[in-house]
């Protein structure tokens, strides 16, 4: 099955380049293209792509506000984000906004294209180097604050013991094969477990987990030193 893709950005050369590979992917269609965040989302409600891969930064409609609109929308759309490692700022209102992932620009585009599949199977992706730091600031932060806080502490009334220790794996940023491989279980019965927190915590993916697992207080910054 084909992914439909739409690419959000201002710079023609990125759209350009991105398209060129993602046209060589047998599995992956650009299906639309925009120069702005108000445009990604017109696309994404008239389209109904898998994944819009989004700039953060776009003059009009930047990237954090289209992806909200997206989020609030029909479509069904997954948000990949592109940032850079001083944007900190911007990955916050990402997060808060709905994004199911973040991608550095300077990545390799074979892991672009990984990412973009990721996404579209409905798991969601952080890159290393960014976001271990950006999650932990991003969850000892109240909504709208600019300055760090400490988390309030949030209610994990439902879960069982094995799932909470799944979710505190997961928001120290292990994978489903690293998770069943720490507790003695199968892949399978990992991906089972995330499936549970995911709906008993009505969590929109795996990204919103890590943000829980810190305000719940189950990791700490410390945690991931």
């Amino acid at each position: 099955m084909t992914i439909r893709v739409v690419l959000a950005d201002d710079q023609p050369l990125v759209r350009a380049s991105l398209q060129m590979v993602i046209t060589d992917a047998p599995d992956l269609e650009v299906v639309g293209e925009a120069g702005d965040g108000a445009k990604a989302a017109e696309l994404a409600e008239t389209l109904a792509p898998d994944v819009v891969v989004m700039d953060i930064r776009m003059p009009g409609t930047d990237g954090i506000e289209a992806t909200r609109l997206i989020a609030a929308g029909r479509s069904g759309a997954r948000v990949l984000m592109l940032t850079t490692f001083d944007d900190d700022e911007y990955v916050y209102g990402s997060l808060r906004a709905g994004a199911s992932g973040f991608l550095v620009k300077d990545m390799a585009l074979d892991d672009i294209l990984g990412a973009i599949r990721v996404v579209s199977a409905g798991d969601s992706l952080i890159a290393p180097k960014v976001t271990r730091r950006l999650i932990a600031d991003f969850a000892a932060r109240p909504a709208d604050s600019a300055e760090p806080a400490a988390a309030s502490p949030r209610s994990l009334d439902g879960i069982t013991g094995r799932e909470g220790e799944v979710l505190t794996l997961i928001g120290s940023g292990l994978n489903n094969a690293e998770i069943a491989d720490r507790l003695c279980i199968s892949v399978t019965t990992a991906k089972t477990y995330v499936s549970r927190l995911l709906t008993k915590l009505d969590a929109r993916d795996r990204v919103h987990l890590v943000i829980l697992a810190y305000e719940a207080g189950l990791v700490t910054t410390a945690d991931r030193e």
